[in-house]
């Protein structure tokens, strides 16, 4: 007589199992970005009452309503000025931002920069599947040029963001992007951004085999997985204005491209505040005060 063994799955300690099954199409690769985060903060052992997760709109934004931590689901495109306030409040916290690109990069992308340039202590995972998923599939400030969306019935005429260039040229401290096909190399980057001071930002090339794809035409979503396979190259370090993504028939260039140190901007404030007050300055941060 065979028994059966129960194996734990070492990410469900971190999901809201009574909230599933989760809305994600079959294809979807948000759900495997969300497997990496989990095992990344388990490799870090980051006490779970110290992370915070902020969501914006979308089917990205759905991450903090399914994952068992302090979790934030803000309003469209404003995930970055919550964590902001959220990680001044409490710097003791580690704060992560988890949107798609349509929020974080199109309604959300003034923030998205100046968080950057201000280096703001908080990790950004940007899921990127080229379009308003849970909107309908209109066009995103990513999606491909010539691709067809729901508000370009012929086709985009706009040359999409090259995110990790953007945000890099603003001063983020980490910058690294992966395909859900790279599942290894976009856990150990999370590692990294969730151990880096300052403001990181991964991008993660997803499929959208429901809206984007079908529209287009690309197959299903082993197809766009068999594309990252085989269009991808690994390219650590290039200068991040060689990483940009116009088409289908485009290398996908995919690395850790910037890794540096610079002041955060609690660190400057206190540096600010230090030379006024002199030495009766209590540090921002000392006491949460």
């Amino acid at each position: 007589m065979s028994v059966t063994t129960y194996r734990e799955n070492p990410v469900e300690q971190f999901l809201r199992t009574d909230r599933m099954p989760h809305i994600w199409c079959p294809g979807c690769g948000i759900g495997t970005s969300v497997n990496c985060f989990a095992r990344a903060v388990l490799e870090c052992g980051i006490p779970l009452d110290k992370l915070a997760i902020v969501s914006g709109i979308g089917c990205t934004g759905r991450v903090a309503g399914y994952l068992r931590l302090d979790s934030f689901h803000t309003t469209h495109g404003r995930a970055i000025p919550f964590a902001t306030g959220l990680k001044l409040a409490n710097p003791e916290l580690s704060v992560v931002v988890y949107s798609g690109d349509g929020d974080l990069a199109a309604i959300g992308g003034n923030h998205l920069i100046h968080a950057a340039r201000r280096n703001m202590d908080i990790k950004v995972i940007c899921v990127n599947n080229f379009n308003y998923g849970m909107t309908g599939g209109q066009v995103a400030p990513t999606t491909h040029f010539g691709r067809l969306a729901t508000t370009t019935p012929y086709g985009s005429p706009e040359i999409p963001f090259n995110l990790p260039h953007l945000v890099a040229s603003c001063g983020a401290v980490f910058v690294a992007r992966w395909t859900t096909y790279h599942v290894v190399q976009l856990q150990r980057s999370m590692v990294k951004a969730l151990k880096k001071k300052g403001f990181a930002f991964i991008e993660v090339l997803a499929p959208c085999p429901t809206l984007y794809m079908r529209r287009n035409r690309l197959g299903s979503s082993v197809d766009m997985m068999k594309l990252f396979k085989e269009k991808s190259v690994v390219k650590h370090g290039i200068d991040t204005k060689e990483v940009a993504i116009t088409n289908y028939e485009d290398p996908i260039i995919v690395g850790e491209f910037v890794d540096t140190e610079r002041p955060t901007w609690l660190d400057n404030y206190n540096e600010i505040m230090k030379k006024r007050l002199g030495d009766k300055y209590v540090p921002w941060g000392v006491n949460n005060g």
